[in-house]
């Protein structure tokens, strides 16, 4: 049995690990190297594409946080659907889990797709709220990752308790 709680926990944190990892590099790394006013097509293209892997990444991860999250929750006897004895990390950490869940099924779905198709239009010939959305196309991935990084504290909170 305690090889299983090993993998759990394991698999739990490398996901965790593996997706703030990657928030961090694409936005601090990639990022930055896209707004230079010199970045080329090609580098672009090449930032495009790591998102779009990393994306299918994040997926995978998110999978296996929400299917690790729960058994760990229920070897600490408690469980999903009785909220009212879970302890104060446990109710802190689950809600900005699913604030992070929000920012990033909003910023893949709609924002990421509506941001690239609105880069390709001169700003010139953007309304005030195309301006908006490709400014939210930027803020949002990095209030994603200051989301994951209060996970990841709530996370250690909750395992020394």
């Amino acid at each position: 049995m305690a090889i299983f709680w090993f993998v759990a926990i394991s698999l739990h944190v490398l996901a965790a690990v593996v997706w703030i990892g990657g928030m961090i590099f694409l936005s601090s790394v990639l990022a930055p190297l896209m707004r230079r006013d010199n970045a080329k097509s090609e580098q672009v293209s090449l930032f495009r594409s790591a998102a779009r892997r990393f994306r299918i990444i994040v997926w995978l991860s998110i999978v296996i946080l929400l299917t690790t999250g729960p058994v760990l929750l229920h070897g600490r006897n408690l469980l999903l659907n009785v909220p009212g004895d879970w302890p104060a990390v446990v109710r802190i950490k689950l809600g900005l889990v699913c604030l992070l869940l929000l920012l990033t099924l909003g910023h893949d779905l709609y924002l990421g797709p509506q941001g690239n198709h609105l880069r390709a239009i001169p700003e010139t010939a953007r309304t005030t709220w195309d301006n908006l959305l490709v400014h939210m196309c930027r803020w949002v991935p990095r209030l994603a990752l200051i989301v994951g990084i209060l996970v990841l504290l709530a996370a250690v909170v909750l395992a020394r308790s």
